[in-house]
């Protein structure tokens, strides 16, 4: 689709993050890495020495000897158009990520800080490309050259992409989830060893406002060029446990028609997205996979199908509360973050935002 590969620099660079979000896109076809910045820390180092890379693979050689520029657009050579892929803590992207916008970048952020503000998008793909049209209101109102889209809480991500088809065909009305978090989602150094190791930690900060809040402006309407949040009850509970990657998630769920779960299967199962989400580069061919063993889905066996941005879905079953139950699990630093903020970006691109 593009010619040339359009820059790009990643905020946050030195991050879990943002080193997921380096390797990503090393190979990617639209996207070109010119700059990477990370804090005061870090600034004015080669990214190969200021990073401490986590990853199984070396940092690539090209960004490994760049220079880590600071955290603002005046401090970085990019040439516009140019995406800037934002792995910030959120009390940093708060302050920089309007920066840039303002100073021409599409900023996809995969920080908190702007999630849930009215003018700036909150978006899956294949659930809802169409609320992008907040980029007019955000773009009239801001005066910004740039734009600001975000991607949701990693385990929004895999929670709302196994609901989505089963809300379009049966009406989803009430929602409970508990989820079991991999010790990854906190970053590096992340959860002290002392607390995880051979336990289970009931509570993650804002993690579960964060849950209930965004599934339901991601199952949301776009109407009257406005965003309207789904009338979904969602009760969450979160737990972090001694798993490296992988979120895993258990839902019940309640409809308007209740689903067998043959019918939810071949619902989940069909589920693909619209065409032009199809043929993103980072887009998985079945956003969700079902599988049928009674033991699955599991972190350690299902994982890594499909470069890690499908969601994989098991034990749908009759629930004795509401109407089904299942068993989800979402890379959470794939799918759930880097690449959910790349494959933003690829629709951008598809949409016309970016030239």
């Amino acid at each position: 689709m593009t010619k040339n590969r359009i820059p790009a620099v990643v905020l946050g660079a030195t991050g879990a993050v943002g080193q997921r979000l380096i390797s990503l896109l090393a190979e990617h076809p639209w996207f070109d890495v010119t700059a990477v910045a990370a804090s005061e820390a870090s600034a004015g180092r080669p990214y190969g020495e200021a990073c401490h890379w986590i990853l199984p693979d070396a940092p690539p050689g090209r960004v490994a000897r760049m220079t880590v520029d600071p955290l603002a657009p005046e401090g970085i050579d990019c040439p516009r158009p140019a995406i800037a892929f934002s792995a910030l803590p959120a009390g940093v992207a708060q302050d920089v990520e309007p920066r840039f916008a303002e100073a021409g970048y599409a900023v996809c952020s995969n920080a908190s800080a702007y999630r849930e503000t009215p003018d700036v998008p909150l978006v899956i793909p294949e659930v809802n490309a169409d609320h992008l049209g907040l980029l007019k209101a955000q773009r009239a109102a801001r005066g910004w050259e740039g734009l600001l889209v975000t991607n949701p809480n990693c385990s929004a991500i895999g929670i709302v992409l196994a609901v989505k088809a089963l809300d379009e065909a049966f009406g989803l009305r009430r929602a409970s989830i508990a989820t079991l978090q991999a010790i990854s989602g906190a970053g590096y150094p992340g959860v002290s060893s002392l607390d995880i190791l051979g336990n289970v930690v009931p509570w993650i900060p804002n993690e579960e406002d964060k849950i209930q809040s965004e599934a339901r402006l991601l199952l949301g309407r776009w109407e009257n060029e406005q965003r309207v949040e789904a009338d979904v009850a969602v009760s969450v509970q979160v737990t972090r446990v001694p798993v490296v990657d992988g979120h895993t998630f258990c839902l019940s769920l309640g409809f308007d028609q209740s689903p067998d779960p043959v019918a939810a299967a071949n619902v989940l199962r069909a589920f693909r997205g619209s065409e032009k989400v199809r043929g993103l580069p980072s887009a998985p061919e079945f956003p969700v996979r079902v599988v049928e063993g009674i033991d699955r889905p599991q972190p350690r066996l299902d994982l890594r199908d499909d470069r890690g941005m499908e969601v994989v879905v098991g034990r749908i079953r009759p629930c004795s509360l509401l109407d089904l139950r299942m068993v989800g699990l979402v890379h959470n630093t794939l799918r759930g973050a880097a690449g959910a903020a790349i494959l933003n970006a690829e629709l951008l691109v598809a949409d016309g935002w970016i030239a």
